[in-house]
């Protein structure tokens, strides 16, 4: 094991509590937009209320995919230390009359690490080992990640070394933020991928960047991928029901 490996997982055993990331996916099933206005207002006004007043040390943000995806209109995406507050804010969602409304399409589970093939390198979001925090910036781009896996037979040093020309082209888009999940174990996928931008140009740039790549062709997965775009929970309501 070299010197840099083994000083990763000694901080792994030192770190404090990792963060948790979640990406809950909904869809308002057509029923609801049949129901009489003022039962809509009334219901909107709970489900606003709950996703607004989160369980402490839970941070949420709401996006709006209406128009963009089939089957989703909008996205909850929360942070937590801890798996319970997750699973009771999401409970109190469902238990809302809006929420008898609400199909899960599509959910993802991640928690926070410093990768191994860092070493001192950070980029974006990636810069905190244990904890995930929005930038809060207009778009926010998700997506499931498995890798090959030969690539996991490859020796730890050629796997570094490849990774190192994911990081370099990362750098010519600095304003792109990265949010790595690892979903080992945790969930279907092996990551959960999101990546913040001021434009969907510059995510797609990136991609594209990126598809030449080495890295790349050790990719097994990595769709469904979702287009968010930041919004209040009230204004994702809306518009997930079809109102202007």
């Amino acid at each position: 094991m070299t010197k840099d490996r083994a000083a990763a997982r000694g901080s792994e055993e030192t770190e404090g509590p990792r963060d948790f990331v979640r990406y809950t996916f909904f869809h308002l099933r057509p029923e609801w937009r049949r129901l009489p206005p003022t039962d809509r207002q009334r219901a909107k006004t709970e489900f606003v209320r709950v996703v607004d007043h989160p369980p402490e040390g839970v941070l949420v943000r709401t996006y709006s995919l209406m128009g963009l995806k089939a089957q989703a209109e909008m996205l909850v995406w929360t942070i937590g230390a801890e798996l319970t507050p997750l699973q009771d804010f999401h409970s109190r969602i469902f238990g809302t009359p809006l929420g008898g409304y609400l199909e899960t399409p599509y959910s993802y589970l991640g928690m926070a690490r410093r990768s191994e093939y860092l070493g001192e390198h950070a980029h974006g979001g990636e810069g905190s080992d244990t904890q995930r925090r929005p930038f809060d910036l207009p778009y926010l781009f998700v997506y499931p990640f498995v890798k090959k896996r030969e690539w996991y037979s490859l020796p730890f040093e050629e796997r570094r070394r490849i990774m190192g020309e994911h990081f370099r082209i990362g750098h010519k888009y600095p304003r792109v933020r990265i949010h790595t999940g690892y979903s080992f174990g945790l969930d279907d996928a092996e990551f959960i991928l999101s990546f913040e931008a001021e434009s969907p140009a510059e995510f797609l740039d990136l991609v594209n960047d990126l598809r030449p790549t080495e890295a790349s062709r050790y990719t097994a997965l990595e769709t469904p991928i979702f287009t968010c775009v930041l919004t209040a929970a009230d204004r994702m309501v809306a518009l997930a029901e079809g109102l202007p």
